[in-house]
């Protein structure tokens, strides 16, 4: 389950770095300016945003298995129709759409993670799937730029990343079930994926907004993120643009673009892992995985400092990425079925 979801998150960002990838390529043909590009990031982000608290009540709903189904199809098919977009406006549009249809994609996986993983592995499963961010986003300028060149043009470009999620839907049908319900999970296995959970039975109401922020824990998660995010997203929406005003081809730079990716899926699996490793040497959850946060959260204003700098070739960008401060998304995420209900509407 862990692979199928680490999957569906590494196609996620293909699609979604299909657009940054041929950025500098789109501004010339379109002669748009910054603001330009930057008011599709914004309606993507917008969309985003709404729906990863929608998104989440979708999946407590339906259940992963349909809630998956649904939003990978339609982000795959918005991500293919985006080729015959004809300019800002349309392009505005179906960034928007693509938004939609992506936010839920990790509330729906938190929730999924906290359904088939023990207490204990969770932040180690949830390394896996957001593992699959750094990784949609080094293979991207790969798979774009190579499709750009055999065409010609970068319409096929969004046509063939759109395919990805259908070869994925059609696996994810075919293989995902319910742990209690899987053939393959022994009486024993569940016993261990279910430990610390609630066993009285009764019905579990679903949270509301005004319950979710009176809990310290939620702002701690927020705060997380607050601080990890504008950073990850400069790097991952902006970063194509950033090595074009320095004056490098995007051909010549691709392995400078990969790199930051790289550093980001390292600091994912090192935050993870030692949160894991802690538990496992009888530390509590809660105060385990807060240590990764006290230790790699300052991390981010060192980054960014260093960032700020002249990048005076493509490979300075390894340098100053690899310490990105990923290691704490993995205690950030895995936090939430710890605090909350596995119905918990924006959460697992």
């Amino acid at each position: 389950m862990g692979a199928l979801l680490a999957d569906s998150t590494v196609i996620n960002y293909i699609d979604r770095q299909t657009l940054s990838t041929l950025a500098p390529i789109l501004k010339s043909e379109f002669r748009w300016i910054n603001s330009d590009f930057a008011s599709l990031l914004i309606a993507s982000r917008l969309a985003y945003t709404i729906m990863q608290g929608v998104g989440g009540r979708l999946f407590d709903e339906v259940g992963s298995r349909l809630g998956f189904a649904l939003v990978v199809a339609f982000y795959s098919l918005v991500a293919m129709a985006t080729s015959f977009a004809q300019g800002l406006a349309s392009f505005r549009i179906f960034r928007f759409l693509l938004g939609l249809g992506e936010g839920p994609n990790f509330p729906g996986a938190a929730k999924t993670v906290a359904e088939w993983f023990p207490n204990r592995e969770r932040a180690w499963a949830v390394a896996l799937f957001d593992s699959g961010t750094s990784i949609g986003g080094a293979l991207a300028p790969f798979i774009v730029l190579y499709a750009y060149r055999l065409f010609g043009t970068w319409r096929p470009a969004f046509a063939l990343t759109g395919c990805f999620g259908m070869v994925w839907l059609f696996v994810w049908l075919r293989f995902y079930q319910p742990s209690q319900s899987h053939p393959s999970v022994s009486p024993a296995e569940l016993r261990l994926i279910q430990e610390g959970r609630s066993i009285s039975g009764q019905p579990v109401r679903a949270a509301r907004w005004r319950d979710l922020v009176r809990y310290r824990q939620t702002w701690g998660i927020v705060l997380g993120r607050f601080l990890l995010d504008p950073f990850w997203f400069f790097v991952a929406e902006w970063f194509a643009l950033y090595l074009s005003s320095k004056g490098f081809r995007l051909e010549a730079s691709v392995l400078g673009f990969w790199m930051p990716f790289l550093g980001a899926d390292l600091g994912n699996f090192a935050g993870g892992g030692l949160s894991s490793y802690w538990i496992s040497r009888g530390w509590p959850v809660g105060k385990a995985r807060r240590m990764v946060l006290v230790i790699f959260g300052p991390s981010m204003a060192s980054c960014s400092s260093c960032f700020a700098l002249r990048v005076t070739s493509p490979p300075c960008s390894f340098s100053l990425t690899l310490p990105l401060p990923t290691p704490h998304v993995p205690p950030c995420f895995s936090l939430c079925p710890q605090t909350f209900s596995s119905r918990a509407p924006w959460a697992p």
